[in-house]
């Protein structure tokens, strides 16, 4: 295997998992339960118009993950400063006191994180993509980079399932739902949409949300006062819906911008596809 194989490389269970279509129901998830935090949401509404450009969010998101995880190892740090560059200069007003504070506060960042890899974790694995216990630990320790890369300390970065348990029995009480919380739940349900393309969005989408909601912890759907479906029908659909798209052939799906895991495979040849079955190796 020639070139760089970037920060992750070949023989992580990131490169692998990350190339699991289920990727995309776990951003969603990711999204719920972000919104859950009220100052961490306020520097998101303060500083960006997700309504109007929800997919270009979207989409700089997945490039980030893209990038970082196939990338080379120049590109992920690149993109690593470029957001802590326009991290620093951003600046919210708590929705409580009225103070004013940088949105690159540590705590902030910690939360976007690891509400971001416990639900690209939860999901992927709920769904049936195999990983034993120790594979997932090792998962949630190999994004102490991420957490670098937007600035974070690694060493308080969570190292594994235990430690990611405990931080979130931590930061619970700063939760709430409040008027922010609510707009992103609506916009979630029912996003801007092409009149031509509403009945699309009724029967694909919404079941796309309302699958990432499902998935939440229930500490989530007490604070959204939304009930969810008893969680062994939550595994059932998550199963089903990854048996689904998994049969859509990967390189097909990979042609969906941005395309990074076909570049890593032409830096690095057909050894560095992603596959389920390689994570044990």
């Amino acid at each position: 295997m020639d070139g760089d194989a970037g920060l992750f490389t070949p023989d992580s269970v990131t490169w692998q998992m990350h190339g699991d279509p289920m990727m995309w129901v776990a951003g969603i998830r990711a999204l719920y339960l972000q919104a859950l935090h009220p100052r961490a949401l306020r520097g998101v509404m303060e500083n960006s118009d997700f309504r109007r450009d929800a997919w270009g969010r979207l989409m700089r998101t997945a490039n980030f993950v893209g990038t970082t995880t196939y990338g080379t190892t120049e590109a992920a740090e690149r993109t690593g400063a470029r957001i802590r560059k326009l991290h620093s200069m951003l600046g919210a007003t708590d929705p409580d006191t009225g103070e004013r504070y940088g949105v690159d506060e540590p705590d902030l960042l910690l939360w976007v994180h690891c509400a971001e890899i416990d639900s690209y974790l939860h999901v992927v694995r709920r769904s049936g993509f195999p990983l034993t216990d120790a594979q997932a630990d090792r998962y949630i320790a190999e994004h102490r980079v991420s957490g670098r890369l937007v600035g974070l300390d690694p060493a308080a970065v969570p190292g594994d399932q235990e430690e990611m348990t405990a931080y979130f029995e931590k930061v619970r009480p700063q939760l709430a739902v409040g008027a922010d919380a609510r707009a992103v739940d609506d916009f979630l349900l029912r996003p801007p949409t092409h009149p031509l393309l509403i009945p699309a969005r009724e029967v694909l989408w919404r079941r796309v949300a309302r699958l990432a909601y499902a998935s939440l912890p229930p500490y989530a759907h007490e604070l959204y006062g939304r009930p969810a479906p008893r969680p062994a029908v939550v595994t059932r659909r998550l199963r089903a819906t990854g048996t689904l798209l998994r049969c859509v052939p990967a390189r097909l799906r990979w042609q969906l911008p941005p395309k990074h895991i076909l570049r890593a495979m032409a830096r690095l040849g057909p050894a560095a596809r992603p596959a389920p079955y390689k994570v044990g190796r």
